[in-house]
C-alpha cells in the first residue's frame, strides 16, 4: 500500500511540475496553455484517485488510523 501511495504522490508532483513548465513556456499557438490545463487535469484526477484509494483501503481494513496518543 505504501508503494501505491508513493507512486501516486510522485505522479501528482510530476503533473504539477509539468504544468509549471508549460505555464512558463511561451507558445505562439497557445498550445502551452492547453498542455498546462491538461497537466492540471491529470493532477486533480490523481489526487481524487489517491483519496478514493485511501478511503477504500480504510474501509477494507488494509490500513488503520493510528491517531495521536492522548494522555489523561
Amino acid at each position: 500500500m505504501n508503494i501505491v501511495i508513493l507512486v501516486a504522490f510522485i505522479g501528482i508532483l510530476g503533473a504539477l511540475a509539468a504544468a509549471g513548465f508549460f505555464m512558463l513556456r511561451k507558445g505562439r499557438d497557445g498550445k502551452g496553455k492547453a498542455d498546462m490545463a491538461r497537466a492540471l487535469t491529470v493532477r486533480v484526477g490523481l489526487s481524487v484517485a489517491l483519496f478514493l484509494i485511501i478511503l477504500l483501503s480504510w474501509k477494507m481494513g488494509w490500513i488503520h488510523p493510528t491517531g495521536l496518543p492522548v494522555k489523561s
